[in-house]
């Protein structure tokens, strides 16, 4: 039985893995554990983020201070068009503008003239004054100047795309499938498009927590490529034409890279770049009212990549980082550029689901058959060290190969493996239990074996004084039938027998003290304290009466002469417990009432009963009848013991009663007339084995009601 359960188990256990396998492939797309696993993420970039070196970026921050020197926001373009001309002195390589020019500017001279009440002659002469933005137009035009428009689905959709200023090759098919799409864009006005070198997306897709994670670099307006402003910024430093877009198309892998210019780029299937977020670093800002105002020297800028946007919390270019804070968006812009420019990118491979789900086929397996054959401390152990394995695995690669490998989501499923296994090992360990106390029952009694399991401190050797009551049954004349039939019909009539007296014996909640040959001791009272184990023990000595009584006749009507049972029932102090030695324990009661029950179940063969009941069992239960049989002294007592005849349990043909009461009366007093009053019961009754008892001892001229059994 146990090969054949350790296999069940085995191979239930494997069903169980495989279940939690397919839950675990199910469940590891969906939101909430893909924001479980960008979580784990952000803690890895929070314990070690990216270290600041001095890349050639810079942001020209349009902070709070500057617009508290320089005005309110927006600025007039011919503000924007002197800030330009400043860093066009300095000779950087790119300047990208974080900032949408979908509108003309309301300061310039014709939109101030709808406004002003002014004469014709000063409207004309206003009227010959620049535009603003057309000043800004030509501060861009022959500059390395990227401005951006604005993709938004909600607008009307524009008929034509963006302009594009930049080749786009193809390599391994159409990558247009696995880029970000959009359906609308803002753009900015068309004297600007014209102008600047370069034109890219102003766009940031957060994941669903509202954090920027990953940037696309290319996106797909209606069929038609479009850069981003970081990736288009990235080709006009580099006077670059094209973009080479590199797509695993064959087998579904979507885009493995793009370079730009010079620079290869490693990428999201959907074209998109992980940033790897540095702390905050001062000297990444410069703000735009030092650029206005002279104080940053040329040096500082030239041959940069400068960014100009704003960190100002009232123009709400802010964003959520992984780290936890509010950055603004040119920053990010500007992160993405120091990585693509450095090559330290960070990488969350292709591969990466597949080896996960790897690492958690294979530390599934270990852990759950680990858990399904090992105990709860070692299991435990086991799952908490492939946790851990898996936690600074995690780490370790992120730390040293800035790759992204997901700890979570394994884990999460390891945790669902070792709870599916503990909770299968808990009902198999249940189901075994179950199957050992069924067995030990077999041996000992359930309620022994219940106490044992809730107080295992009581398998020790001694004992405890307790006061309890005892049955004892014997078959009489069973010798005789094993002569007369064949031994194993005979047994099995014995067996059959035993274990009907036993289950009646279990089901009145005694305790099976021992079996010896065909008579049976069982103990109530213990080792669970009963307040009513007189009532138990009578009742079930009756019950045991009824059906020996049944299954004799039911024998003896075939031909087969099974014997009587008799049954002494008594009550008194023992010492109750665990007897033998350290190597075997046998439980039992120890003490004169056991053996006073036993001579009571041995005294029914002189008396003519089969239930003969001591007075301080009988006390026990003052509702049942019972006919007093006298005071019975046994071999090796002195005081005489009063004892009873249960009529619950007697045979038709027995005196009634009253007319015995009265006889019996006349016995204890030692009457001479108790002689005629017996002789009348036994004539009227003359099955009434106890009444024919007491009239042969009085015709023996033995009075009173002591019966001397000593020789017995």
């Amino acid at each position: 039985m146990h090969a054949k359960s350790a296999k069940s188990r085995a191979g239930l256990g494997f069903t169980l893995l495989t279940i939690a396998s397919a839950a675990f492939l199910q469940l590891s797309n969906p939101l909430p554990l893909q924001t479980l696993r960008n979580t784990t993420f952000d803690q890895l970039q929070r314990f070690q983020p990216r270290t600041y070196q001095d890349a050639p970026v810079r942001i020209i921050d349009i902070d709070d201070e500057s617009l508290k020197r320089l005005g309110q926001w927006p600025w007039p373009r011919t503000r924007l068009a002197k800030l330009l001309a400043a860093l066009k002195q300095a000779e950087p390589k790119a300047i990208a503008f974080d900032i949408l020019f979908a509108e003309a500017d309301r300061t310039s001279p014709q939109a101030m003239l709808n406004l002003w009440p002014v004469s014709q002659d000063l409207r004309r002469l206003l009227a010959k004054l620049p535009d603003h933005d057309r000043i800004f137009a030509e501060e861009m035009a022959g500059s390395r100047v990227v401005i951006g428009f604005s993709p938004d689905d909600t607008s009307s959709a524009e008929p034509q795309p963006p302009p594009s200023k930049a080749r786009f090759v193809e390599i391994g098919g159409s990558p247009k499938p696995y880029l970000p799409p959009i359906q609308g864009f803002v753009a900015p006005l068309p004297p600007f498009e014209e102008a600047a070198e370069g034109i890219g997306a102003l766009t940031f897709i957060p994941d669903a927590d509202g954090i920027i994670r990953k940037i696309p670099l290319l996106l797909n307006y209606r069929g038609t490529l479009v850069p981003s402003l970081a990736a288009e910024t990235l080709r006009i430093a580099q006077q670059a034409k094209n973009f080479t877009i590199t797509s695993g198309i064959e087998n579904g892998a979507g885009i493995s890279e793009i370079r730009i210019g010079k620079i290869t780029v490693p990428t999201t299937a959907q074209g998109e770049i992980w940033i790897h977020y540095t702390r905050p670093e001062a000297r990444r800002l410069i703000p735009a009212w030092k650029i206005l105002s002279g104080n940053i020297p040329a040096a500082e800028l030239q041959g940069r990549i400068l960014l100009i946007g704003a960190s100002a919390q009232g123009l709400m270019d802010l964003r959520f980082s992984p780290h936890g804070d509010i950055i603004p968006g040119s920053e990010i812009h500007a992160q993405a550029l120091e990585q693509m420019l450095s090559g330290n990118h960070l990488l969350r491979p292709s591969w990466s689901n597949s080896l996960e789900l790897l690492i958690f086929t294979l530390s599934g397996v270990a852990v759950g058959l680990i858990t399904l054959n090992a105990g709860a401390l070692a299991s435990f152990g086991v799952f908490m060290l492939t946790l851990a394995c898996l936690w600074l695995g995690a780490w370790q690669t992120y730390q040293s190969h800035h790759l992204l490998v997901d700890p979570m989501v394994p884990g999460a499923g390891l945790g669902l493996v070792f709870l599916v296994a503990s909770v299968f090992r808990h009902l198999y360990s249940e189901r075994r239990q179950r199957w050992v106390k069924e067995a030990f029952s077999r041996y000992i009694s359930p309620n022994r074996v219940e106490h044992l399991i809730e107080h295992p401190e009581a398998l020790e050797l001694g004992g405890r004084r307790q006061v309890c009551s005892f049955v004892f049954s014997d078959l009489a004349d069973f010798t005789g039938l094993m002569e007369s039939m064949d031994p194993g019909e005979a047994v099995a009539l014995l067996n059959h027998y035993l274990d009907e007296m036993i289950a009646i014996a279990f089901l009145h909640h005694g305790t099976l003290d021992r079996i010896v040959g065909d008579a049976v001791a069982i103990m109530f009272s213990a080792p669970l304290e009963q307040k009513d184990h007189q009532r138990r023990a009578l009742e079930c000595a009756i019950d045991m009466q009824r059906f020996a009584h049944r299954y004799s006749q039911d024998l003896n009507a075939k031909g087969i002469r099974f014997g009587q049972t008799r049954i002494g029932v008594h009550t008194g102090e023992v010492i109750v417990g665990n007897f033998g030695g350290n190597t075997i324990f046998d439980y039992r009661a120890l003490g004169d009432p056991v053996n006073t029950a036993s001579r009571l179940e041995g005294a029914n063969k002189y008396l003519g009963t089969s239930i003969c009941v001591s007075e301080a069992a009988l006390a026990g239960c003052p509702d049942i009848p019972a006919r007093p049989i006298g005071r019975l002294r046994v071999k090796g007592k002195t005081i005489p013991l009063q004892v009873f005849e249960p009529l619950a349990a007697a045979e038709a043909g027995h005196a009634a009663l009253h007319d015995y009461l009265t006889a019996y009366q006349l016995l204890r007093d030692q009457q001479a007339s108790a002689l005629d009053a017996f002789r009348k019961l036994t004539a009227n009754y003359p099955d009434d084995a106890l009444a024919a008892f007491h009239l042969q001892r009085l015709s023996a001229n033995k009075t009173g009601d002591l019966i001397e059994l000593t020789g017995k």
